[in-house]
């Protein structure tokens, strides 16, 4: 998850080079840049965040039955997922504030504190109904605009649809730190609330809690067909709409790029299959390495990462920003796909290894230590 998060992210600091609309992948690639983004096209942008939220949504149950097998009155339970979710968003702002305006700790704050609000306690048949409505709803205005699309291409003349180069890095291409904070934190503000009412986030946590109640990733032995077929039909409606996208960005088609965002639609909700697919593909492997007793040194390796998965995420950011940033040293100014790709990944291996280095010594991720004291109540002992 984390590596997806990390070569989807990373793009969106070339500051040096334009942008499409709807994309932050350079237009006219060749060559080595070609095939980063449509690997990137195909296989991650758009997967990542519904599979993040997936699994921020599993994770809610988890907390919620802990305390509730602890003895916890549900209220208190109550308060501190609602505790937890605000200190998530503020984590997010000081995020987008100091370094990333592409946060998305608030976005997940602001869907768990409707999520834990409005359905945990509901029936599976009700939390199911939400989902099936919510994701009508996403594909129903995906197809208008593929239709509006249509429509503006018989109607209206060209010159009139292209909006020409539109800079979608602004604020990484800002040598000024304090004027790019402003600007990270402005669209921030926008972003945050924008990506919880695409939809796609909270039908991602809906879908979780039925998932987490059944037991699905802490028992994958015991749903392999579901998983099977989770993961072929999830991964196959994804990469099929990720290679019409990644088809389109190579000119393919010969379809002018300002009607990219009449594909944007139909994409993001194959990107929902595309992570609860993800997901299942990790829970059979999970499942295939506990009938052979043990995980090996890359999964425990992979294991480490993921208890610490919000410094993961976090370290990315400290990573990119001051070394692609035009505040910084400025690398985004002449990197182009493939090198930032490469990047990319060589800071996620470097985030695997601190995290191997922080479970034999018996310590949680910094992150993860400062949300869990600010999120839980003080206890004597503290």
């Amino acid at each position: 998850m984390l590596l997806f998060i990390a070569v989807a992210n990373a793009p969106w600091y070339l500051w040096g080079s334009a942008s499409g609309m709807v994309s932050a992948h350079p237009p006219g690639a060749t060559g080595w840049d070609l095939v980063a983004q449509s690997v990137a096209i195909v296989a991650i942008d758009g997967r990542s965040y519904p599979m993040f939220a997936f699994l921020f949504g599993y994770g809610i149950w988890q907390l919620y039955r802990r305390q509730y097998e602890k003895g916890v009155p549900e209220q208190e339970a109550r308060r501190l997922l609602r505790r937890r979710h605000l200190w998530l968003v503020a984590f997010g702002a000081v995020h987008a504030l100091l370094l990333w305006m592409g946060d998305i700790l608030g976005a997940y704050g602001l869907a768990g504190l409707v999520i834990a609000a409005a359905f945990l306690n509901r029936r599976d048949i009700t939390i199911k109904i939400w989902a099936w409505a919510l994701a009508a709803v996403v594909f129903v205005s995906a197809l208008s605009a593929v239709g509006g699309a249509f429509l503006m291409g018989m109607f209206l003349p060209p010159e009139l649809l292209d909006i020409g180069e539109f800079d979608m890095r602004f604020a990484a291409g800002e040598s000024n730190y304090a004027l790019s904070a402003a600007m990270r934190f402005g669209a921030w503000l926008l972003l945050t609330p924008a990506q919880l009412l695409a939809l796609i986030i909270p039908i991602a946590m809906l879908i979780a809690l039925v998932a987490a109640r059944a037991g699905v990733l802490e028992q994958p032995e015991n749903h392999l067909p579901l998983l099977r077929r989770t993961a072929i039909i999830g991964i196959g409606v994804a990469w099929l709409s990720g290679g019409v996208m990644a088809l389109q960005n190579a000119g393919a088609f010969g379809i002018p790029s300002f009607y990219d965002w009449a594909f944007m639609g139909l994409n993001s909700f194959a990107g929902l299959f595309g992570g609860l697919g993800y997901v299942a593909a990790f829970a059979l492997i999970a499942a295939r390495w506990r009938r052979r007793g043990t995980a090996g040194p890359v999964g425990n390796a992979l294991q480490a990462l993921g208890k610490r998965s919000l410094s993961g995420y976090l370290a990315q950011s400290v990573v990119f920003a001051p070394l692609l940033c035009a505040w910084g040293f400025g690398l985004g100014g002449w990197l182009s796909s493939w090198s930032v790709f490469l990047i990319a990944v060589a800071t996620w291996l470097v985030t695997v290894l601190l995290a191997v280095v922080l479970e034999r010594a018996g310590k949680r991720g910094p992150a993860e230590w400062a949300l869990r004291r600010l999120a839980y109540p003080p206890s004597p002992r503290a």
